[in-house]
């Protein structure tokens, strides 16, 4: 494991996917003007920040 602070593995997942359903909910919100939409972008965000944590704690080496 080298010390990188680029995201790898499943965190790089989590990141990109969550801010693809983000911006994806966003831009349906403002098309459609559907309040539903905000959950997607409120679980994409949710997930994104869960990614970072797990890259963080990675890059840490789960110390705390």
């Amino acid at each position: 494991m080298s010390a990188s602070p680029t995201p790898r593995g499943w965190e790089l997942l989590l990141i990109m996917a969550s801010a693809l359903a983000a911006m994806t909910g966003t831009t349906a919100a403002y098309v459609t003007h559907e309040h539903a939409w905000r959950y997607l972008v409120v679980a994409g965000c949710f997930v994104q920040v869960v990614g970072w944590l797990r890259h963080g704690r990675r890059q840490r080496g789960g110390a705390r």
